[in-house]
């Protein structure tokens, strides 16, 4: 008869699991043992955080839950940043998390680890019983399949090393749940045709839902019946971009100018699995007069503005797209609304940089850089995006159409970037990827960069180093207070990462990191280009926000 960590491992493996991130501890070797002689790939991180954000990027990468592991007590408590980020974006994961013996709250690693889940927004189970052992298993898998979110599957290590005694067979997750197509209430198809067929200035707002379900035929028939502008959310960057000559882009705050004033005019928005968030509405600023049509899988969605929207499609985007377009009049709307030369050619320069480049003695002006980037990283090479100021510039500035995964705003957390970089490349097959990140940010998990060496994911991480943690820089000055403050040295981290085993190169000038560049393009493999950039450029967003500047 096996072991409960055995029995636990098996139905790991029967869900799917086929890499495991993380570090090992007394709590949990035996499991991770049990999960190597299965056949499971382990990622031994080097810091248990930083495990399960490579998680949450391979589970991005590969579209099913990620698995991350820990020993008990500090190695879950080092999960918190992380395991935020991941329910704020939404990601679907399973930590096996190793625990004292049950019921021993005098053990030096004893941490109530059900309240500890519960204050970093993550979902909790325990294996308390070995009978149900396997059960706790597949409850862990359905929740973070149905909820997309991160869920804890807490082992005691004494409940580990008894006797399983529960069912021979085992139910995985993916037997319980419906994945028939959902369509929206036919009434409410009805209602929002009506909408649509009374406006004139439509824009179609698709968020990561709409790209997740492959739905770009369906969008962009239903832009050409209503001659729509398609705008995005920043998760779903340049998605369409090169589709259509009426892509207006991000909407929000990192939208351009051009973009802000078009959707302001707008009478109808039909939403498709975007969250209507705060950030993506500019607070109700950029569609004061629209109606709005919102097509989610949600059962209830609260949008940004707290206010309901005049017609919501609870369904499948596909699905919900193709009853819509097949309620709405088989002749096209007698408006040309927004499709016109006009408007074409206002989109067509609206991302160029009007303004000339800051040339510093050896530091780069980091529009110039995100520009060089954009133009010698292949569009096949996906990009992560990262937090903090220098982010800005690549979050407006990159428009080659590509993958793009961002954790700008999910939780403010600096750092996560690159080892969302490596877990994505891990989970598409060491598929080549690059990340755009700062200084401090990067610094922050150095360390890392000798995992993805060990396992030699070909990613590329661009560092944008300022030599300061940039958006307090920035911010101080605002304030009036002492922006040096916010300034600290670098070292060379090209040369850093040399030395744990990869590339690098310090670059100062865009030859120099054309030359970086193409010699990771010609043959991927780990490599850091530490890219000198000025202070002296303020990001349009933090111009608009610090400055009430009209740009």
């Amino acid at each position: 008869m096996p072991k409960v960590y055995e029995a636990l491992a098996d139905a790991f493996i029967a869900e799917g699991t086929t890499a495991v991130f993380g570090m090992m501890g007394d709590a949990n070797m035996h499991w991770m043992t049990a999960m190597a002689d299965r056949g499971a790939m382990l990622y031994e991180a080097r810091h248990e955080g930083s495990g399960l954000a490579m998680a949450d990027g391979w589970a991005r990468g590969a579209a099913r839950p990620g698995v991350a592991s820990t020993t008990s007590g500090p190695g879950v408590t080092q999960l918190a940043t992380s395991l935020v980020c991941a329910r704020r974006a939404g990601t679907p994961l399973v930590v096996f998390c190793g625990e004292v013996a049950l019921g021993d709250l005098g053990a030096v690693q004893y941490l109530d680890q059900a309240r500890f889940a519960d204050g970093v927004e993550c979902g909790f189970v325990q294996v308390s019983s070995p009978a149900r052992a396997q059960e706790a298993v597949q409850r862990a898998f359905f929740l973070a399949r149905t909820e997309s979110r991160p869920m804890m599957v807490s082992a005691p290590s004494d409940v580990q090393q008894v006797e399983f005694d529960g069912p021979e067979s085992y139910v995985p997750s993916t037997d319980l749940i419906d994945t028939a197509p959902r369509r929206p209430d036919a009434q409410r198809v009805s209602t929002a045709a009506d909408i649509l067929a009374r406006s004139e200035r439509v824009v179609i707002l698709v968020g990561r839902g709409a790209r997740v379900a492959d739905a770009a035929s369906a969008v962009l028939d239903l832009q050409e019946r209503t001659h729509a502008l398609i705008t995005t959310t920043l998760q779903a960057k340049n998605w369409l971009r090169d589709r259509t000559p009426y892509f207006a882009g991000i909407s929000g705050l990192y939208g351009t100018s051009t973009a802000h004033e078009l959707l302001q005019e707008a009478d109808c928005v039909v939403a498709i699995g975007a969250s209507l968030n705060r950030f993506t509405t500019e607070h109700g600023y950029l569609y004061p007069e629209a109606r709005f049509i919102h097509i989610d899988r949600a059962d209830q969605v609260v949008t940004g503005t707290g206010v309901p929207v005049d017609c919501y499609l609870r369904g499948d985007a596909n699905e919900s797209l193709e009853d819509l377009l097949r309620a709405l009049p088989d002749s096209p709307t007698s408006s040309v609304g927004y499709h016109t030369t006009e408007v074409a050619d206002r989109l067509r320069d609206a991302d160029a940089v009007g303004e000339p480049f800051v040339h510093e003695s050896d530091r780069l002006d980091p529009r110039e850089v995100i520009l060089a980037l954009d133009e010698l990283i292949p569009g096949e090479i996906p990009l992560v995006t990262g937090s903090g100021h220098q982010t800005d510039f690549g979050t407006m500035l990159f428009t080659r159409p590509r993958e793009i995964v961002t954790n700008y705003g999910l939780f403010g957390a600096i750092g996560q970037a690159p080892m969302l970089t490596m877990g994505w490349s891990a989970g598409r097959g060491d598929r080549p990827t690059f990340v755009v990140e700062g200084d401090a940010s990067f610094i922050m998990h150095l360390a890392e960069f000798d995992t993805a060496v060990r396992y030699g994911w070909p990613v590329l991480i661009v560092v944008m180093n300022d030599e300061a943690l940039g958006a307090e820089y920035h911010k101080a000055g605002a304030h009036g207070l002492r922006p040096e403050l916010a300034a600290v040295p670098s070292p060379d981290l090209g040369a850093a990462a040399v030395a744990l085993g990869g590339r690098g190169a310090l670059v100062r000038s865009i030859a120099e990191l054309e030359t970086a560049v193409r010699q990771y393009v010609a043959d991927p493999s780990p490599t850091v280009i530490d890219v000198r950039i000025t202070r002296e450029v303020l990001s349009v967003p933090f111009r608009r926000l610090l400055r009430a500047e009209d740009v």
